[in-house]
């Protein structure tokens, strides 16, 4: 059993006051009965305590006459509060208080407060107070069973079912009804630009049927709504109907009112009608509305332009702040694969120059260690020859022709070798091939190889010869 401080807390946490003395006078005044005590308080016809805020609003309620009357009202923000709903099963239903600013056009603008709920967390709370043992109804009886949450589809479903009866009621020549919930109608309005025309429809009320048939479905007045107003409609059977009546605090029917999306989760109620009207009286309440609010209409559809155009402005902007950047990144990439490819062949013409420079200079140095070898070589075969024979019947006189004409004449002992002729060849330096052969012509006789072992004498080169130098291809 839930003792007296936590009931005192749930009337706080639900109602919003903050005074607990209060909160535990106003239980005690109802035995306790946690969901008696917040549906008597929050009831349209309960009396306020001291310490919350009296809500006054007047309306344009119609008579035989066409009587109206208009008067400012006053008052403040409602706390968050549980309402129970009538003729249905207990059940509390949270709502979660928008506050309102209420604006009469004609006698002046002066703001006030209407609660709007955010009721969807109505059946979460009632399960709660059934679970802690809370849930009693006025007789004191426990109640078990619960209402679902009205989602956004369940709003969908009650409008789309209203305007289909009211179709099947009273025919297709209608003020155009979304078929949507309440605050998806508000915001649709918003976004166009245009008043929300709400019409509260109490299918039981004897003024309805004459009311909707001869002014509601009038082809003036629905021309005229249609292209000015983005309208809504609900039963009051319905959830959402029963609810935005509580809000909108309707005490005759047939109801209408004009309200606009205002700022911080408000709304602004403009106009509110209340019993029967001809179409001529609410065309006139219509287009008085429409009037006053038209300064207001136009400076938030230029405001909402400009701010298009500002957001369009930006993209532009940044539009061509990226492609100026991409391109600058582009032409920063161009630059540096350039660099680099530069570089590159920079790089790889350095490489070759330095291969080819070492190359040089390898063939520098072994063409200097090939001379240098060849010097040496001659100079030994040169010092192998010894010093030339003089003449005599021994000696073998050898001439030796070049390619290029020049001739060179030396005599030998007849029994030296016909290497030793190309050992003195060699020494010249004369020729600048290695690979040569030496060769008689008369006969022809190449001293190939095969041949070096011979000497003059057995060569048949005694005791003269002539020899000719001729390179091997």
């Amino acid at each position: 059993m839930v003792d007296v401080a936590d009931k005192v807390a749930y009337f706080q946490a639900i109602t919003g006051l903050e005074d607990s003395d209060l909160c535990t006078e106003i239980l005690a005044a109802h035995g306790w009965d946690l969901e008696l005590a917040i549906s008597n308080y929050t009831s349209p016809n309960s009396i306020p305590p001291e310490e919350i805020p009296i809500f006054q609003t007047s309306s344009t309620a119609g008579v035989a006459g066409g009587r109206s009357s208009s008067s400012s009202s006053s008052g403040s923000e409602f706390p968050e509060s549980l309402v129970r709903v009538p003729g249905q099963p207990s059940l509390a239903w949270k709502i979660i208080t928008l506050p309102i600013s209420v604006i009469f056009g004609s006698l002046g603008l002066i703001s006030g407060a209407i609660g709007l709920g955010l009721w969807a967390a109505g059946g979460v709370l009632s399960y709660s107070l059934g679970v802690v043992g809370l849930g009693h109804g006025r007789n004191g009886d426990s109640s078990s069973s619960t209402t679902p949450l009205v989602s956004v589809s369940a709003a969908a479903s009650e409008a789309m079912e209203f305007v289909a009866g009211f179709e099947r009621d009273y025919g297709l020549r209608r003020p155009n009804f979304v078929s949507e919930g309440f605050m998806d109608a508000l915001q649709r309005s918003r976004n166009e630009f245009k008043l929300l025309f709400v019409y509260l429809h109490s299918p039981d009320h004897q003024d309805t049927p004459l009311f909707c048939e001869r002014t509601l479905c009038s082809e003036v007045l629905v021309a005229f709504v249609n292209e000015n107003f983005v309208s809504w409609g609900g039963s009051i059977r319905a959830s959402e109907g029963f609810k935005m009546s509580n809000s909108l605090k309707a005490s005759r029917f047939p109801f209408c009112a004009v309200v606009m999306a205002a700022t911080n989760q408000r709304i602004a109620l403009l106009q509110q009608v209340e019993g029967p009207k001809t179409p001529e009286e609410l065309l006139t309440v219509l287009q008085r509305v429409l009037e006053e609010s038209a300064p207001v209409l136009v400076t938030a559809r230029l405001d909402a332009e400009e701010r298009r155009s500002n957001i369009r402005l930006r993209e532009e902007q940044d539009a061509a702040y990226r492609a100026a950047l991409e391109a600058d990144q582009a032409r920063e990439r161009q630059r540096k694969e350039e660099q680099e490819r530069l570089e590159r062949e920079a790089a790889e013409a350095e490489r070759k120059r330095k291969e080819e420079e070492e190359a040089r200079e390898r063939a520098a140095r072994e063409a200097e260690e090939k001379a240098a070898a060849l010097a040496r070589i001659r100079q030994e075969k040169a010092l192998s020859l010894g010093a030339e024979p003089e003449k005599g019947p021994n000696v073998t006189q050898v001439l030796v022709r070049f390619p290029t004409g020049e001739r060179k004449e030396r005599r030998f002992d007849s029994t030296a070798t016909i290497q030793t002729v190309y050992d003195y060849v060699d020494s010249l330096g004369c020729l600048e091939v290695e690979n040569y052969s030496l060769v008689s012509n008369f006969p022809r006789m190449v001293y190939g190889p095969e041949k070096l072992a011979l000497s003059l004498k057995e060569a048949g080169l005694h005791p003269q010869a002539s020899l000719f130098v001729e390179p091997n291809s």
